[in-house]
């Protein structure tokens, strides 16, 4: 964490005045890490369904019903931050403007919460109801645009913006009612396929050499509802918590770029 920070620090500061960063006709290769945190979106909705008999989910509990309480809950609550990495090619059309090119793969482990609860009459009580997800595991193709600002040769600022697809990974999950002595195990709940995703970015481009610089950015993405899968979860009246899936997130990534 200490060189994520003064790296770019020192770089910052720097004063001689290099060529890297763009410059018209040239191409840039641009390998990239970093985080991606969650800004909003839900994993799943939140649902009311009656049961009228448990017996299907757990034999001891043949005639007895209940009411599945399930709430939403976000991706900050499931998954936290996720991982990045990528790789990015960009044309410069001048020493302000380029477009750019990128693939990237995000991941972040699976998680467990709690979901909700499941009310039973016969007992007068509401049991807890958890709810594990695999991995959250994504790729995108994106293209962009980007401007800087500043004076080339030394630590120059910069916006963009970026559209593309992002493939994700299905996702399963696995739904327990430990009082109760019930388990949905490995359920799908969402498709793996491509949807749109896109972004603003800003940042700033740290020349290192004539040839070499690091680029800290930041910005704002969007990945749109996932490909839902009701297969396992319909029958229980809960078709409509994972109608969603979307994500704004937060990346935060350190790029070293050379220019040739």
């Amino acid at each position: 964490m200490r060189i994520w920070l003064t790296a770019p620090l020192a770089a910052l500061m720097a004063t001689s005045a290099h060529a890297a960063g763009p410059e018209a006709g040239r191409w840039s290769l641009s390998l990239i890490g970093g985080i991606d945190v969650p800004l909003s979106g839900d994993v799943h909705d939140g649902a009311v369904a009656a049961v009228p008999d448990l017996g299907p989910l757990n034999p001891a509990l043949t005639g007895v019903n209940a009411e599945l309480r399930i709430g939403d809950r976000g991706h900050d609550r499931i998954y936290d931050v996720a991982g990045t990495v990528g790789v990015e090619f960009a044309y410069a059309f001048d020493d302000r403007s380029e477009l750019f090119g990128q693939v990237r793969r995000t991941e972040a482990d699976d998680g467990t919460v709690r979901v909700g609860g499941a009310f039973v009459p016969a007992l007068s009580t509401e049991l807890p109801v958890f709810g594990t997800f695999s991995d959250y595991k994504a790729v995108s193709a994106e293209i962009g645009y980007r401007y800087y600002f500043g004076t080339p040769g030394y630590a120059r600022p910069f916006v963009g913006a970026r559209a593309g697809a992002v493939r994700v990974d299905e996702i399963r999950a696995t739904f327990e009612i430990p009082d109760a002595g019930i388990t949905i195990a490995d359920a799908p709940f969402y498709e793996s396929g491509w949807i749109a995703t896109g972004g603003l970015d800003l940042g700033v481009i740290m020349p290192v050499s004539e040839r070499f610089s690091v680029t800290l950015a930041s910005g704002v993405r969007y990945i749109a509802d996932l490909k839902d899968d009701d297969s396992a979860i319909g029958g229980l009246g809960l078709a409509s918590i994972n109608d969603t899936g979307s994500r704004f997130s937060v990346p935060l990534t350190l790029s070293a770029r050379w220019d040739f």
